[in-house]
């Protein structure tokens, strides 16, 4: 009896083991599947660096007063904590995952930094339990339902447009284009041609079929509410928005623009002018024109609450500005309070 009852506890033992290293891990890193109309970050701040993604209320952003290095904070810039220590750029959210580019070499600090750490990334939304899907080179990225569409990158030049599963069980080759995903919505990807021409197209991530959509002169397409706001090369990338209802084409302005975002209410673009270089903001339809702020900026990001920018080639101080009502430019203090702490 003794005999029985010392093996059954051994038994019990193993098995206690084998749940606690094998079965746990394994189901807490599963990864759930998404909807095919999950989409990682609006198209306007992809197109600008992707450095502030919000995901139900939280938003997860590269701090530039810490090497660009991840936090995350409510989106009234409340609670922030840092996440990752490493330089991050082209940031996505799901309900369960942060996905993003790293590369330690611009970012961190200490003897884990020595040897440069590069490639797109998955961590949790606490900061744990981070997992490399893929060590390379990448200078835009969406996620759109399972899948993270990329642009390949290497030290001789931009390759090919991939997808990767967000397990990281598949990495297929979908172009040999260069396609920037930026822009999508309910699993369809609008982007603009770059080898032969510049017309808009959109690629259907259930099937990764392309379809003509436009036959403009597209740069920097945006999706908002049927809507594709985008640079008009043709015409000194002034900035208009092409209906996907009427297939009608509505000039926003006639300023050259050099980067733009499009937020709830507003679009924020940066007027390149010799003179008077200024952020705007303008209504959706084009109306009521404001000035943001004078001079050059760059990485114009938006979340529900504000829109975030820094003077052109200075990464910081960052500014800030309430995405909605009136104009009131302000540091982003709370960011390089968090650095020094």
């Amino acid at each position: 009896m003794k005999f029985k009852l010392r093996y059954l506890i051994i038994g019990l033992a193993a098995a206690a083991f084998f749940t606690v290293m094998v079965i746990i891990p394994a189901i807490s890193n599963r990864v759930p599947s998404n909807d095919i109309s999950v989409t990682g970050n609006t198209g306007g701040n992809l197109n600008n660096q992707g450095l502030f993604c919000e995901q139900n209320g939280r938003v997860f952003f590269s701090n530039a007063y810490d090497h660009g290095c991840m936090y995350s904070m409510n989106a009234d810039e409340t609670d922030m904590k840092k996440m990752i220590s490493s330089k991050v750029t082209n940031i996505n959210a799901d309900d369960n995952f942060v996905y993003y580019f790293m590369d330690s070499s611009s970012g961190g600090s200490g003897f884990g930094y020595v040897l440069r750490t590069f490639g797109i990334y998955r961590t949790k939304q606490n900061g744990k339990s981070t997992v490399c899907l893929l060590r390379d080179g990448c200078t835009s990225m969406q996620l759109a339902g399972d899948y993270l569409y990329y642009l390949r990158y290497n030290n001789k030049d931009y390759s090919n447009f991939y997808k990767i599963k967000t397990d990281k069980s598949e990495n297929i080759l979908i172009s040999d284009e260069l396609i920037n995903p930026a822009a999508c919505h309910n699993g369809i990807i609008y982007y603009n041609g770059t080898q032969k021409d510049h017309y808009l197209y959109a690629l259907d991530t259930r099937t990764d079929a392309v379809s003509t959509i436009y036959k403009g002169n597209l740069w920097y397409p945006v999706y908002k509410d049927d809507y594709i706001y985008y640079m008009d090369v043709s015409s000194n990338y002034r900035l208009c928005r092409y209906s996907l209802v009427s297939n009608v084409v509505e000039v926003l302005t006639p300023d050259r623009v050099d980067a733009f975002n499009v937020g709830g209410s507003y679009i924020y673009y940066q007027k390149n002018d010799a003179k008077e270089p200024a952020l705007m903001r303008m209504r959706l339809d084009g109306s009521e024109p404001e000035i943001v702020a004078m001079g050059n900026y760059q990485n114009i990001n938006i979340t529900s609450q504000y829109v975030y920018f820094n003077e052109f080639n200075n990464p910081t101080p960052v500014y800030h500005t309430p995405a909605e009502g009136p104009v009131y430019v302000d540091t982003f203090t709370a960011a390089e309070q968090a650095a020094v702490q």
